[in-house]
């Protein structure tokens, strides 16, 4: 009975220590490293519609994974088989099974960092959002011109351009072309407080008009110290009912932003861009105007120049003057610069 009794206890010990064996083996698998790349990290992308075998199979792809067996059983104990969230996950080298797929159950995504600056039209700025979220330029596209999403969110074709402010922001992968309208509209309320509201108030203008203004002195200017006094010219115009007269207006209207000369026969362009023969403001804005030029506009300077033109050393800053007979000088030292260096158009 002894020999019996110590044979059925070395059995037991050798189950015990091969169960043992065996748990540290599985705690192994799912705890130790089981990403591995010779990068520090790599990006997941898990888009909409998909199921736990695409997954996995993106996952040993970039090297996620390197036992698919363990993985799969280890996400059928942890419900993840069936609740497959899509997005955009980073994973750093060697992550854990178990961390890796409490990240992917939880949807824990890193967001995708957007900036947008110096936007003309909305088809750049569709384009420019396509290639960094899962929804293409063209499903962007569709949205950002729909007439009834214009409305929606307060504006028509001619000034939906001044709800988007240039900036940095963070986005889910995933982001929705609606999603990014409905935020779009949360950062413009933000950005237009109480004190840039009670400056466009004080200057008689909504905050779509400040946009239009701002848009004409962005394209006027590449030097943001004369920003200021270019809005002050354009205020004093306003106030006293004379055209605007802005070249860039004109180049909008004739789809010609790439041009360098504005000529006399381009003034005769019928449009209510044309703000040589219409007084006002134009509908909107002729492009996406930076913060810094809006708050140019709602900081102008104030003085008594009606006129401006660029330098004729065509460094970029802008000649001023009260008169026009002044102004005439200017433009045509400016002009003289011009035809020395070719610049016909």
């Amino acid at each position: 009975m002894a020999k019996k009794g110590r044979i059925a206890g070395g059995t037991a010990l050798v189950l015990l220590l091969v169960v043992g064996l065996v748990a540290y083996w599985a705690w192994n698998k799912v705890t130790g490293p089981a990403a591995s790349f010779e990068e520090d990290s790599k990006v997941l992308y898990i888009p909409r519609g998909a199921d736990f075998d695409q997954v996995v199979d993106s996952l040993a792809q970039i090297g996620a994974i390197q036992d698919e067996t363990a993985f799969r059983w280890l996400c059928e104990q942890k419900k993840y088989t069936a609740k497959v969230k899509p997005g955009r996950y980073r994973i750093s080298n060697g992550t854990s099974m178990n961390a890796l797929v409490n990240m992917l159950r939880s949807g824990e995504q890193e967001p995708v960092r957007v900036t947008f600056s110096s936007i003309k039209r909305l088809p750049e700025l569709a384009g420019k959002l396509g290639r960094v979220l899962e929804p293409d330029s063209l499903d962007f596209l569709k949205v950002l011109m729909d007439a009834d999403a214009q409305r929606k969110a307060g504006y028509d074709a001619e000034t939906f351009i001044a709800s988007f402010i240039p900036n940095t922001y963070e986005f889910w992968w995933t982001t929705t072309p609606e999603q990014f309208i409905e935020r779009m509209g949360k950062e413009h309320a933000t950005f237009w407080n109480a004190e840039r509201m009670a400056k466009a108030k004080a200057l008689k203008l909504s905050a779509v008009e400040v946009a239009t203004l701002a848009s004409i002195v962005q394209a006027e200017t590449v030097k943001r110290s004369d920003a200021p006094k270019i809005a002050g010219v354009y205020l004093n115009r306003l106030r006293i009912g004379m055209p605007l007269q802005a070249d860039p207006t004109l180049k909008f209207a004739l789809g010609l932003d790439s041009i360098s000369r504005v000529l006399h026969k381009d003034m005769e362009v019928v449009s209510p861009y044309n703000t040589y023969q219409n007084t006002g403001l134009p509908p909107g804005p002729i492009n996406m105007p930076e913060t810094s030029m809006i708050d140019a506009v709602l900081n102008a300077e104030k003085h008594d120049y009606l006129y401006f033109c660029a330098r004729a050393d065509l460094s970029g800053y802008s000649d001023f003057a009260k008169g026009y007979d002044q102004h005439l000088v200017n433009a045509r030292k400016y002009q003289r610069a011009l035809n020395e260096r070719g610049i016909l158009r």
